[in-house]
């Protein structure tokens, strides 16, 4: 299995697995990662955090 940012492979590693809620409430994976810096990256660069509760403003 390979980093999902940076195509390492994971059996180096102690790897972060991600998971997502669906609509249906079940859980599926997003991801696996090799570290936090590339889940971090991934995160930053795929804008996840952009417009999401993070930014937010007292009237809206």
């Amino acid at each position: 299995m390979e980093c999902t940012y940076c195509g390492s492979d994971l059996a180096r590693y102690d790897p972060v697995f991600v998971e997502e809620t669906g609509d249906d409430g079940d859980r599926r994976p997003a991801g696996a990662f090799c570290n936090f810096a590339c889940l971090s990256a991934h995160i930053d660069e795929a804008e996840l955090t952009y417009g999401d509760a993070c930014e937010w403003q007292p009237d809206g």
